[in-house]
């Protein structure tokens, strides 16, 4: 019998290209929720515990920011993204 382990986005989330890229995917998907996931992703790959010290957040503040379904203050995603090394930017859409 073949043993596969459980997939992890953040064991391949080791550049910030490939971040980049992830935070992009999830923002395509029109829903709060992937991107939260998303983040919370990525900041499980760089280390939750140092995201905390460089947010001035506590651990257990973030985990519940970036559950399913919370509603993170603004200032809160900024704090997160900029430690994380993140920044958003609007473009024109085509519809």
């Amino acid at each position: 019998m073949t043993k596969f382990t459980p997939f992890d986005a953040a064991d391949y989330l080791d550049d910030d290209e490939t971040v980049a890229a992830y935070i992009s995917a999830a923002l395509e998907e029109d829903d709060p929720d992937a991107f939260l996931a998303a983040l919370k992703t990525v900041a499980r790959a760089r280390g939750m515990t140092q995201l905390a010290k460089d947010t001035g957040l506590g651990r257990e503040s973030l985990y519940k920011a970036l559950a399913p379904g919370a509603k993170p203050r603004y200032d809160t995603l900024l704090k997160v993204m900029r430690a994380l090394g993140i920044s958003l930017q609007a473009k024109v859409a085509h519809v």
